[in-house]
């Protein structure tokens, strides 16, 4: 393996002595190529190993509406799963999932009539009305 002299101190293309993966033949030669730093040499894309745990998670979802990724990741792990909560709750977010809301109680619309206030001790509003006859005032 050609090192250049520039890249030679650093322990990831050397290899020297640090514990940690040293770099193969092809990584130091495009480190060396572009110029760039060894923390960009291994770039890890997004693995296919999640879609399996994401399709069976939006299955359950589906079938649970209520059910949260707690519980959803409780069911996994009755499955024989090997997911952690963190990643149920990354895959439950990407996913688009959520609980469903429940609607509120619905409430009387309109204005309601104001209470009558007694005018006298022991007076009660509904006597009022039934005390006197129609348009005559007090009894």
């Amino acid at each position: 393996m050609r090192i250049s002299p520039i890249h030679a101190s650093c322990p990831w293309v050397s290899g020297g002595g640090v514990s940690g993966p040293s770099l193969g033949d092809r990584e130091v030669n495009a480190i060396v190529a572009l110029a760039v730093g060894t923390s960009l040499a291994r770039v890890f894309g997004l693995t296919d190993g999640d879609q399996k745990s994401r399709a069976r998670l939006r299955e359950l979802a589906n079938e649970r509406r209520r059910f949260g990724y707690r519980r959803l990741l409780i069911l996994l792990e009755r499955e024989g799963w090997a997911v952690n909560h963190k990643k149920v709750y990354r895959l439950y977010r990407e996913e688009g999932l959520a609980v469903r809301r429940r609607r509120g109680r619905k409430r009387a619309l309109g204005t309601r009539r104001p209470i009558i206030v007694p005018d006298r001790v022991n007076r009660r509003p509904s006597q009022a009305c039934h005390a006197c006859p129609a348009g005559q005032g007090e009894p």
